[in-house]
C-alpha cells in the first residue's frame, strides 16, 4: 500500500519499508512518529480513503543536507556578497502504511513459521 503524505510543505510518495529525508521533525533518533496529513492513499490501481490511513515512521536521524551557496554580486558596482546555508532535515524509515485500526504485520515472525514447519514436513515425508 502506498500514500501521499504532506510534511514540511512538500509533498512525498511513501510505502513501508521507504525511506526519505523531510524538513526537520521534532523527535530523537529511534523514536516512532505519526505522519497525520495524508492526502492520498492506495494499492495497485485502487484508491482508499484516505482519512483513513495512518502512516508510522521511525526516525532514523537528525542530519543536515548539502551546503548551498548563495552569491550575489552586481557588476561594476565593487558588491559581492558570498553565504552559505545547510538545511536542516530528519531522515525516516516509513515502518507501516495502512488503516487506523490495523496492526503492521511482522515479517519476521512469518518467516519463523515458514522455516520451522519445512522439517516437520520432509521428516513426515521420510518416514
Amino acid at each position: 500500500m502506498f500514500a501521499v503524505v504532506r510534511t514540511g510543505g512538500k509533498q512525498y510518495r511513501v510505502a513501508a519499508g521507504d525511506k526519505i529525508a523531510v524538513e526537520k521533525l521534532a523527535g530523537e533518533a529511534g523514536d516512532t512518529i505519526t505522519l497525520g496529513d495524508v492526502l492520498l492513499a492506495g494499492e495497485g490501481d485502487t484508491l482508499a480513503d484516505a482519512a483513513a490511513v495512518t502512516v508510522s515512521a521511525e526516525i532514523i536521524a537528525q542530519a543536515k543536507s548539502e551546503k548551498v551557496i548563495v552569491f550575489k554580486k552586481r557588476r561594476r558596482h565593487n558588491y559581492r556578497r558570498k553565504n552559505g546555508h545547510r538545511q536542516q532535515m530528519t531522515l525516516l524509515r516509513i515502518t507501516a502504511v495502512g488503516a487506523a485500526g490495523e496492526k503492521p504485520a511482522k515479517k519476521a515472525a512469518a518467516k519463523k513459521t515458514k522455516t520451522e514447519d519445512a522439517p516437520v514436513e520432509a521428516a513426515a515425508s521420510a518416514e
